[in-house]
Order: C-alpha cells, then sequence, then structure tokens
C-alpha cells in the first residue's frame, strides 16, 4: 500500500459541502501564517486550509479532501517535528478554532476539543486543583500528544497522558463520526492509547483528572565541564528509589539570560538539573537534596500552579528543529560518559537542549496495557535541537544522530514515537513492537484502508 494518495495539481477553489467555518487558500491574507507549524524547517504550501469549528466540519472537511484526491494533513498544535499538520498542495484540516475544555469536578473529568492545547487544558483544572500529564510544554495539542502516548512532567507519578483518556470521538476517513471508550470499539479505543492519528481525526476526548493541590519547580545550572558528576548522581538519586513525584531530568543547555543564571554562565553551553514535583516545595528540596548539595552555581525554586509550570517552559516558536529519542534500560558510567562527551557538539547559542529523563513509576506500571513498549525503559535520552540558520542544519542534525548512535549499547530498541521525526518504517514498527505493529494493522485497514491519514508516524494497512 502506498503511503500516499494521487491528487490534482493547482488550487481548489471549491468549498466542502456544509462546511461552516473559514477556508484559506493561497494568496488569502491569512494564509501563510495558517500554514506556519512549529518547525521551521517545515515550509509546506496546501491548497486549502478549512479551519473547523465543529465535528460536522471536521467530516465536511475529510470528505471533500477523499472527494478531490488531496493529501490530507491534521492540524492541531501544530508540534510535529516532522511537519505532519501541514501538506504540500493538499487541505489542512485545522482545528485550532476547536479548543474547549469542559470539566466535570465532582465525577473529575476534562472533556477537551481536538484542537485544544495543554494551555486550555490546564487552565481550566486549576480552578479545581485537579490535573492530568500533559507535555512539557503548554502549546503542545493535546490530541496529538495524547494519542501518540503523552509523556510529560507528571507521569512518574500519574502515569502517561493515554492513561487518563477515557473516550475519544474521531472522524474515520469516511466522513463518519466514531466514539470509543472502554466498552464501545475497544480495539480502536486500544490503539488510540499511541497510534496516534492513524486512524481519524480526533474532535473530542475526555480525561480522568486527578488531585494536584501543590506544584513544585526547581532548575540547577553548573559549567559544562561538571555534566558527568551532575548525572551521576542524578542517576543515583532516581535508582536510590526517588519519590514519583519528582519527575524533570538533567539538560544541557545554552545558558538563559535569567536573574538566577550567573552572568559568567549566560550564553554558554552548561548542565541544568530539573525538579518537577507533584507536592510541595520543602517535599521537592527533600526529594531533590542530592542534587543541592553539589552546590548549583545558579538555582530557583519555586511552588506554583501546574498551569504556570508548564507555560514556564514553553519552547520558542520559529527555530529549524531536529529531535530524535533512545530509550535505555540502564545509565552505567559508560553511558553517562558517552552522553556528555556527546553534548560537545550541541548547537549552541541555541536553545537546543540535550536531556536525559528518567522514567518508572506509573509508566512502567503500564508496560502491558497499551501498544507502547518503550515504558519498561529506565532512562530516555532525548536530543532536542532547536537553531535558526539553515547553513547549520547538517551540523545539527548529526549531533542528534551521533547521541542516539552513541547511546545503543544500552538502548531497549523501542522508541516513543512523538519523541522523533521521520527516521523510516522500521523505527516506526520499533515504537509499537512488532506484535503490537501487526494488531494495530488490522485496526487501520478496518478504518482508513486507503492510508487517506498517513501524515503521522504511519502505521500501514494491508494490501
Amino acid at each position: 500500500m502506498s503511503d500516499t494518495i494521487s491528487r490534482p495539481a493547482g488550487a481548489h477553489r471549491g468549498r466542502p459541502d456544509g462546511f461552516g467555518g473559514e477556508v484559506l487558500r493561497p494568496g488569502d491574507p491569512s494564509y501563510d501564517d495558517a500554514r506556519t507549524v512549529f518547525n521551521a524547517m517545515i515550509d509546506k504550501r496546501p491548497a486549502m486550509i478549512a479551519q473547523c469549528e465543529s465535528a460536522a466540519d471536521v467530516a465536511a472537511a475529510v470528505r471533500y479532501g477523499v472527494s478531490e484526491g488531496l493529501e490530507i494533513a491534521v492540524r492541531g498544535g501544530g508540534h510535529s517535528v516532522a511537519g505532519s499538520g501541514v501538506s504540500d498542495g493538499g487541505i489542512v484540516v485545522d482545528l485550532r478554532k476547536m479548543t474547549s475544555v469542559q470539566i466535570d469536578p465532582e465525577a473529575r473529568l476534562a472533556r477537551v476539543a481536538g484542537g485544544a492545547t495543554w494551555a486550555d487544558v490546564d487552565g481550566a483544572c486549576q480552578p479545581f486543583g485537579l490535573a492530568t500529564t500533559g507535555g512539557r510544554v503548554s502549546t503542545t495539542g493535546v490530541a496529538g500528544l495524547t494519542l501518540g502516548g503523552g509523556s510529560g512532567w507528571l507521569e512518574r507519578k500519574f502515569g502517561l497522558a493515554c492513561d487518563a483518556l477515557v473516550s475519544v470521538e474521531l472522524i474515520t476517513a469516511d466522513g463518519q463520526l466514531v466514539i470509543a471508550d472502554e466498552t464501545k470499539n475497544t480495539e480502536l479505543f486500544w490503539a488510540s492509547h499511541g497510534g496516534g492519528g492513524n486512524f481519524g481525526v480526533a474532535t473530542s476526548l475526555t480525561f480522568k483528572l486527578r488531585p494536584l493541590p501543590a506544584m513544585a519547580i526547581a532548575m540547577l545550572f553548573w559549567p559544562a565541564e561538571s555534566g558527568p558528576e551532575v548525572i551521576r548522581i542524578y542517576r543515583d538519586m532516581i535508582e536510590a528509589g526517588a519519590p514519583e513525584e519528582l519527575g524533570g531530568g538533567v539538560i544541557y543547555l545554552t545558558g538563559p539570560p535569567e536573574e538566577f543564571v550567573p552572568q559568567r554562565l549566560q550564553g554558554q553551553r552548561l548542565v541544568g538539573a530539573a525538579a518537577l514535583y507533584a507536592g510541595t516545595e520543602a517535599e521537592m528540596r527533600e526529594a531533590f537534596a542530592p542534587m543541592l548539595a553539589l552546590a548549583p552555581e545558579g538555582q530557583m525554586s519555586a511552588e506554583m500552579p501546574y498551569a504556570a509550570v508548564q507555560s514556564a517552559l514553553d519552547d520558542p516558536p520559529g527555530f529549524r528543529n531536529y529531535w530524535s529519542a533512545e530509550h535505555l534500560s540502564a545509565l552505567p558510567d559508560e553511558a553517562v560518559k558517552a552522553f556528555t562527551d556527546r553534548a560537545a557538539d550541541m548547537p549552541y547559542p541555541s536553545p537546543s537542549q540535550q536531556l536525559v529523563v528518567p522514567w518508572g513509576g506509573a509508566v512502567a506500571r503500564g508496560v502491558d496495557r497499551w501498544p507502547l513498549p518503550h515504558r519498561s525503559a529506565a532512562w530516555v535520552i532525548h536530543p532536542f535541537g532547536l537553531w535558526e540558520d539553515a547553513a547549520d542544519d547538517a551540523r545539527g542534525i548529526e549531533w542528534a544522530r551521533n547521541v542516539c548512535t552513541d547511546l545503543k549499547p544500552w538502548a531497549t530498541g523501542a522508541v516513543y514515537l512523538n519523541f522523533i521525526g521521520n527516521e523510516g518504517h522500521d523505527r516506526v514498527v520499533a515504537g509499537f513492537g512488532k506484535e503490537n505493529y501487526d494488531r494495530l494493522t488490522r485496526v487501520k485497514t478496518e478504518l482508513d484502508p486507503g492510508n487517506v491519514f498517513h501524515l503521522n508516524q504511519n502505521i500501514r494497512p494491508e494490501d
């Protein structure tokens, strides 16, 4: 089965039947802004951008795209590093006007429209002291993150974002609305916990919420040469039984121009340790004591609402992006050395980051339920490249790939697909595991035999 469908050349001047939203085409005043996604490497020009305002609009746009032979892209937060939210010459089903969030505080449920970002969810939940695992930044789309699994700061305590998913409504390739939960369309419900946007357009997702009365954050900074010691101490702290409330990681980054970063470290490559703690600042400082004892040259810590924590670490838009990841079964000293040695190649000064993040806790407890075999990993390394100049593309991409290559001896082989771009079909299969991939293929073949929804980490339907 081909990964693409044929599409005629030229602009489409028609309008989807029954479509109530705005339609943008090349030359319209808002077109260029509407086609821009988070990764500045992506510069695609769709024939049509259908700005949906309802599930009915989504269905109309999908039916139109299929009938006209247009490649269909689905746009939510636009954070896909591969640029899956936009199509050259195709139609973009743009969900960004569908952002409503309805909270039922007694049932502890959130009903979230398909175009919402985590900022919308976090803000709506905050007055009730409730939360669920979201992305690591507030501008990420809820649907894309969740359907792909959903890694975030609260994952060790609450599990991945998809673990809280209790229902999803999708518009399928034939323009029909399908509801999947634990009693209806159960195979689709299973597939929606990691299978991404392969099965339809999510127009509504319902989440189970958890109480989160307090949230604390700390950022500690040292010169880059302290990296090996910092990571070893951090590893030992986690492996000694750090509480599941403690999320975060160790990060190589360019020193930001913040008052809590010493002047001499600003604009320089440095190493930081982040704590995102589901509890009070006092509890966080106790759990993070081994890192605080390393006498960081710069530090900040505070207790603040979860919504504020999420937006405090937002990535800047407008940069060229390349990301990858490996999931590790262990982080011995040899792996620490490989990781820290490669940090010397990280692009800087830029917002690029080279992260090592602990898993375990609630992530590991869900290892067999959904098609996400990477959950068994103890650690994740994540080169997250951002830079401005296209001349730096080759160097930045090589650095990210080399980080992963260097850590391969300790890698599980599985990977969280939201952390990577287009790395080939074998990598997609590895992300699910062969048995899960075959099961996902059967769901895909039933719902989307023509592979209409192929701009994603694609699960190919059977021929």
